[in-house]
C-alpha cells in the first residue's frame, strides 16, 4: 500500500496510464491483478461436490442467513453511518453508500481462503450475491440515494438510473471468466493426471499466484490513486471513519451472533463474516464514475472504499487466525468427544 501511495504521487500520469485500457468499467492493469488473484482460489473449489453440499437442509439456512445480513442489514447499516458521519458532505455520503450496496463476489474469496473458511460454501455465496446483485444494485441504489435523503430533508440526489447490463457486466467478467477457468482447470487435470496429482502437485504449486496477484492488485490500486489520496487526506480521513466503522461491524456481529448463539462451526463463521464485511468495489467505482464524473467527490469516496477495505479485513485476517486458536468450536468439540469415545472403546 506505501509502495502504491508513493508511485502513485510521484508519477501522476501513472492514472491517465491505467486508464488508457479498459476491461469493462476499470482499467486492464487492476483487472488483470482481479483475474489472477482469483482464478487459483476457484481452482480448489469441488464443483464435483457441489450437489451434495446443496442438499444440506443447513448449507440452505445458512445461505437464508447471509441473503439478511447482505441485502438488509449491510445497506441499512452503511447508510447509517454515512449520514452519522458525513451529515455535511453530501457528495461523500453518497459515494459510500454506494460502497456498502455492491456486495462483495471477488476479493472475499481470497479473504476467506486466507483465514480457512469453507472455500466450496464461500463459492455458493458468492454466486447468489452475484445473482441477487444484477437484480437488486439498481432498485437498491434509487432507493437509498434517491429517496432515503428526502426522510432527513436533505434535496435530492442527482438520479440514480442504474442499467442491469453494467452491473451483470461486471459481474460476468470478475466472477465468470475465472469461474470458467478454474472449473475448466480442475475438471481437466483431475481427469488427465488424477485427483491425488491434482492436490498434492498442482493446487500447493499454483495456489500461492493468488496472492501474488492480490500484492499486485493492492499496489496498482494505490498506485492509481495515490495522487488523490494524499491531495485530498482530510476527506480520506473524513471517509474513512464510516467505512472502517462498516467494515469492522459488518464482520464482527456475524461472526459473534452465528459463534455464540447458533453454535455455527469456524468455517462457516468465517465464510458468513468475511461476505458481510467485504465489497464489490469494481462495481461501486464504475456506477460512481459513470454517473456522477471521474473527478466528483462520489467516485473518490467509492475509490476510497477498497483503500480502506484491504488494510482492515488483512487485520481481520489476522483475528480470525487468533481466534481459531483461542476460542472452543463445535467442530473442535465434537472431534474432542469423538476422540474420547474411541479411547475409551466406544463406537462414536
Amino acid at each position: 500500500m506505501i509502495i502504491g501511495v508513493i508511485i502513485g504521487y510521484f508519477a501522476p500520469n501513472v492514472q491517465k496510464s491505467f486508464a488508457t485500457v479498459q476491461f469493462g468499467s476499470v482499467s486492464v492493469p487492476i483487472a488483470i491483478g482481479l483475474l489472477v488473484m482469483m482464478y487459483p482460489v476457484l481452482c480448489k473449489i469441488q464443483y464435483e461436490k457441489l450437489h451434495l453440499i446443496l442438499s444440506k437442509k443447513s448449507i440452505w439456512a445458512q445461505i437464508g442467513i447471509s441473503i439478511f445480513i447482505n441485502w438488509i442489514i449491510g445497506p441499512i447499516v452503511m447508510t447509517a453511518l454515512a449520514w452519522a458521519c458525513l451529515p455535511d458532505l453530501p457528495g461523500f455520503r453518497t459515494g459510500v453508500v454506494m460502497v456498502g450496496l455492491a456486495r462483495c463476489i471477488a476479493m472475499v474469496l481470497i479473504w476467506n481462503t486466507l483465514s480457512g473458511g469453507d472455500e466450496n460454501y464461500c463459492a455458493i455465496l458468492v454466486a447468489v450475491n452475484s445473482i441477487l446483485q444484477i437484480a437488486l444494485y439498481s432498485p437498491y441504489a434509487f432507493l437509498f440515494i434517491n429517496i432515503v435523503p428526502s426522510w432527513f430533508g436533505a434535496p435530492p440526489n442527482q438520479a440514480i438510473l442504474v442499467d442491469i447490463w453494467p452491473v451483470a457486466q461486471s459481474v460476468l467478467i470478475y466472477l465468470g471468466i475465472p469461474l470458467v477457468a478454474g472449473f475448466i482447470t480442475r475438471m481437466t487435470l483431475r481427469w488427465c493426471k488424477g485427483n491425488e496429482w491434482y492436490k498434492e502437485k498442482f493446487l500447493p504449486h499454483f495456489g500461492p499466484l493468488a496472492l501474488v496477484g492480490l500484492l499486485y492488485t493492492i499496489i496498482v490500486m494505490f498506485a492509481n490513486q495515490g495522487h488523490h489520496i494524499i491531495e485530498n487526506i482530510g476527506s480520506v480521513f473524513r471517509v474513512a471513519v464510516p467505512l472502517f466503522c462498516y467494515f469492522v461491524i459488518m464482520f464482527f456481529v456475524p461472526f459473534f451472533v452465528l459463534k455464540m448463539l447458533l453454535r455455527t462451526p469456524y468455517e462457516l463463521v468465517v465464510t458468513q463474516s468475511f461476505t458481510a464485511g467485504s465489497n464489490n468495489f469494481e462495481l461501486a467505482i464504475a456506477v460512481a464514475v459513470g454517473t456522477f464524473g471521474i473527478n466528483s467527490e462520489q467516485a473518490l469516496a467509492a475509490t476510497i472504499g477498497p483503500l480502506i477495505e484491504v488494510p482492515v479485513l488483512v487485520v481481520l485476517v489476522y483475528i480470525t487466525l487468533y481466534l481459531k486458536k483461542k476460542l472452543v468450536w463445535k467442530n473442535d468439540t465434537e472431534h474432542a468427544q469423538k476422540e474420547d469415545l474411541e479411547k475409551n472403546g466406544q463406537n462414536p
